[in-house]
């Protein structure tokens, strides 16, 4: 099933990881506007290259590479490698520190069609292009995206253990979380884990537009008749954790409800009470807890106050979507079916593209918008468990768009990995046959 390569990764010069903090960037969508602004201030950010700024920033990002690479801001490993990456962090309301254990390397670029990567969520077509432009300008995958393999004896884990114990660089993020940097250079070891990973199917967690631009550039670039299936343009970067970690999170993505036509708290209690129990919650501050391990029960925030709502069990088997009974059953599926569609009226079609309808991971932010009444209610969810996500995988379905959280998030500007033929394939390839 899924191959994986080593490779010759782009990295910041030794004088300059000294400074990693100021290198690295996270993932555009989870930082502030005043962070965002604070990295690309930075001249040497990796964020310059991951969403470059401009009228032709594809281009732009381009040039810029090409200096780097000229000026040795940047320089290639002279070894093929797998890259390890592990991550400390800690939840809201606890202090015990998690570890999130995993490592870099190549993908081949599957189509979903063979079903060795699976997608959870589908994509926006704007961002699918923009990833592309800028893959297809500067030939490099700039940050990883994040993929899942499942092995219940942790083998992998062993050699990654190994290699951390001579960690290459660390940095801590916006958000307190800890990354650690190492690499593991052993050919043996490099094989041993491509055969494990062999016989898998691979789930992504996070990065489906990034990944679907890569998919799309390498069927445009197979057209070419001198195609061989071993260019660089075949392969994606990848970071891979397993399934099986006690470690691995899944945070919940909330909704906030604004702009509704002729909404009034009076008319949706009424019609949520159709299909849902009602329970007033005194302090709004408990309803993650009230909530917690309670299948189809959500939290709803209107005006200045808070409710449990649970769905009447009977009404399961009334969801009129096309779904296999095991996503009629989600969660999301029966907050998407009976709150958005039959409660607010936004049709399930509708939903992905409602301006009426956004995401907010923060508890507090969506509390905060009702209260000052910059929305008109939100809906608390509860954490994703990782087998619901691979039920859905394995179903062929995908979930409503931003409904998983993978925490913490990879950063960017650990490596770089170049597609460029003359960069992309090594002398050393044949000892990883």
């Amino acid at each position: 099933m899924a191959e994986i390569k080593p490779l010759r990764a782009w990295r910041y010069n030794a004088d300059l990881i000294k400074d990693i903090d100021k290198l690295v960037s996270p993932l555009f969508d989870v930082v502030s506007e005043s962070q965002r602004e604070a990295l690309y201030e930075e001249e040497l950010n990796s964020i310059h290259l991951s969403v470059p700024r401009g009228e032709d920033s594809a281009d732009g990002a381009a040039e810029r590479l090409k200096q780097w690479k000229s000026d040795g801001i940047i320089q290639q490993d002279d070894l093929p490698a797998i890259y390890v990456y592990y991550q400390y962090f800690t939840l809201p309301g606890s202090d015990k520190e998690r570890i999130r254990k995993g490592f870099i390397a190549n993908l081949r670029v599957y189509d979903w069609h063979e079903k060795v990567l699976l997608r959870h969520e589908n994509t926006m077509p704007f961002s699918v292009n923009d990833r592309m432009e800028i893959l297809d300008k500067t030939q490099l995958n700039v940050s990883p995206t994040h993929g899942l393999y499942t092995d219940p004896t942790h083998e992998i884990e062993r050699y990654l253990d190994e290699a951390m114990l001579d960690p290459l660089y660390e940095t801590e993020d916006y958000q307190g979380v800890r990354d650690v940097f190492s690499v593991i250079h052993d050919a043996k070891i490099i094989k041993r884990i491509m055969e494990i990973i062999e016989d898998k199917q691979i789930i992504l967690a996070d990065g489906h537009h990034r990944y679907e631009g890569s998919l799309l550039y390498q069927k445009a670039q197979a057209k070419n008749p001198e195609h061989t299936g071993k260019e660089g343009y075949n392969y994606h970067l990848m970071y891979f954790t397993n399934t099986e970690s006690d470690d691995l999170r899944i945070l919940p993505t909330h909704r906030v409800i604004q702009g509704i036509e002729g909404f009034s708290k009076e008319d949706l209690l009424q019609k949520i009470d159709k299909y849902f129990f009602i329970k007033p919650i005194e302090e709004a501050t408990d309803v993650n807890e009230v909530i917690l391990g309670k299948q189809w029960a959500f939290g709803l925030l209107i005006g200045d106050e808070a409710y449990k709502i649970r769905l009447k069990p009977e009404l399961i088997d009334t969801i009129e979507w096309e779904f296999p009974r095991t996503i009629k059953e989600l969660d999301l599926t029966v907050m998407h079916y009976f709150i958005f569609e039959k409660c607010l009226g936004i049709k399930g079609k509708d939903q992905r593209g409602s301006k009426n309808l956004t995401f907010e991971r923060n508890f507090t932010k969506c509390l905060t918008s009702v209260t000052k009444r910059e929305s008109q209610c939100a809906i608390i969810t509860k954490d994703i468990s990782i087998e619901t996500v691979k039920e859905v995988c394995y179903s062929g379905y995908t979930l409503p768009q931003k409904s998983t959280y993978f925490y913490p998030k990879v950063i960017c500007g650990f490596l770089f990995g170049s597609i460029e033929e003359n960069e992309f394939n090594s002398f050393f390839d044949e000892a990883f046959q």
